[in-house]
């Protein structure tokens, strides 16, 4: 049975999510999910779904902030902002939109820095036409995937 995507709800390091709807994606590849078994400092043993690349681009309506589904302590004008200023995307869930509920995935990541908020692997850009591009892949970039000839800032 195919597998009908609703949302991607986007989790950040810092507690903000941000929801966007199938219709406001109009690019996305998300490769390699593999699922790991893992224990960190004594917790509790979990399960994961690591990814391996994920590659997004959104159309302008998805920069809204939506007060039912967003929630936000950084930003104060559209989620395109909070994106490009911010490399901390850590986790999305995959809403489905039936019974089967969602699928938790986990970015590629690389600390920044020592604060180890910030990754490495994230890269965004917004086009001339408001799109957001989003790379999250540790070899590659928004400009090496998405190009930069009309992009107004690259992050």
């Amino acid at each position: 049975m195919e597998r009908a995507l609703e949302a991607l709800k986007f989790n950040f390091r810092n507690g903000d999510t941000w929801v966007v709807h199938h219709q406001d994606i109009s690019d996305l590849w998300i490769g390699r999910v593999t699922t790991s078994y893992g224990r960190i400092k004594g917790g509790k043993m979990t399960i994961i779904h690591p990814c391996k690349s994920f590659k997004a681009e959104f159309k302008p309506d998805a920069d809204a902030v939506d007060p039912e589904t967003t929630h936000l302590s950084t930003v104060t004008s559209g989620m395109f902002e909070r994106v490009t200023h911010f490399q901390d995307i850590e986790k999305i869930d995959i809403l489905f939109g039936d019974e089967r509920g969602s699928e938790q995935v986990y970015l590629p990541f690389k600390a920044k820095d020592v604060d180890g908020i910030d990754n490495v692997y994230q890269t965004s850009s917004i086009s001339k036409d408001g799109r957001l591009h989003l790379v999250v892949d540790d070899s590659r970039t928004v400009i090496d995937i998405y190009g930069d000839n009309d992009r107004p800032g690259t992050v």
